[in-house]
């Protein structure tokens, strides 16, 4: 097997913490070749997808934990697989990222996750296609429709569908204050769509990141229990992270969003969950893989990997 990666600077990466480096370290344990790509090394020339790739060594390592080998330009297409696990921001530098592993795509190469599907699959928005697993939502633009919104329940979480670990989240209850400026600022004066969502008090608890691989759930999930005086559970936000068993609530949200997923060929997936409720649904470069293994003593890398060479050997 023949696979890349395309991601961040590996450089840079928290080697104790990162989930694509799980990835390659569990490909590299079945002799699989890896070629390594940052964002700038893909094009496309003569109506085929290329890049310049590097052959790459890892280590669970702290101080090395990778090694350059031989360098090359070669078709995308010579590769049995491609992890797509640049982090976002998604924007159209991504997108057209997206169109350069289509063409990869269409001549037979398994991208992980499904190049046109991470365009159309976005983590917020997504999630209104499962209607029956979330709490009360608003999609909007409309500064007097949020303000309706959060007179109705009384306390709610607004965030960008932009965002990522965190930033920008406010919660925001009936009275308060800051409603307009904050309404004005996420919207960007009514020109940029938000998520609006009745607050869960659950989040107390945890919000807990259930990874699926091919549809099926890891029986374990992560959850990310935020510091005292927060709302927001994400590692990145300081959150504190816990695991837990799946419970049947758990269980029933994968069963209603699985076949989706499957169809849509977004093989590696992170569902967020908090108390009875799905909230997102992460496509681009699910996390926590490294957690869970740590606390649990399992290989979810390697249940990825398994999945992967069935799917090559027999595609979608």
């Amino acid at each position: 097997m023949k696979i890349g990666v395309v991601m961040d600077p590996i450089e840079g990466i928290n080697v104790k913490k990162d989930t694509t480096l799980a990835m390659l370290l569990a490909a590299q344990k079945r002799d699989w070749v890896i070629f390594y790509m940052e964002m700038n090394d893909l094009f496309v020339e003569g109506g085929v997808a290329m890049a310049r790739c590097r052959v790459l060594q890892v280590e669970d390592d702290t101080s090395v934990w990778h090694e350059f080998g031989e360098e090359r330009i070669m078709p995308l297409s010579d590769l049995n697989a491609i992890l797509m696990r640049k982090d976002p921001p998604f924007d159209m530098e991504y997108i057209y990222a997206t169109y350069i592993l289509e063409l990869a795509a269409q001549k037979g190469t398994l991208v992980v996750n499904n190049p046109a599907s991470l365009r159309d699959a976005n983590e917020k928005m997504f999630i209104t296609q499962f209607s029956q697993c979330i709490t009360p939502t608003l999609i909007t633009r409309n500064a007097i429709q949020i303000k309706e919104f959060i007179a109705e329940h009384n306390d709610a979480i607004l965030k960008p569908l932009d965002g990522m670990g965190g930033s920008s989240i406010f919660r925001i209850k009936k009275g308060d204050a800051n409603t307009s400026v904050i309404i004005e600022t996420l919207t960007n004066l009514q020109s940029r769509f938000v998520m609006v969502q009745k607050f869960i008090n659950e989040i107390s608890d945890g919000d807990k990141r259930i990874l699926l691989i091919n549809g099926k759930p890891v029986e374990f999930a992560l959850a990310r229990v935020p510091l005292a005086g927060e709302t927001r559970g994400n590692l990145a936000a300081g959150g504190t992270g816990i695991g837990v068993e799946l419970s049947k609530r758990d269980r029933w949200i994968c069963e209603q969003v699985a076949p989706t997923l499957v169809e849509k060929g977004l093989i590696f997936v992170g569902l967020d969950v908090i108390g009875d409720y799905l909230t997102e649904i992460n496509v681009t470069s699910p996390t926590c893989i490294r957690e869970l293994d740590k606390i649990y003593g399992i290989d979810i890398a390697s249940r990825l990997m398994d999945s992967i060479e069935s799917l090559v050997h027999t595609p979608l």
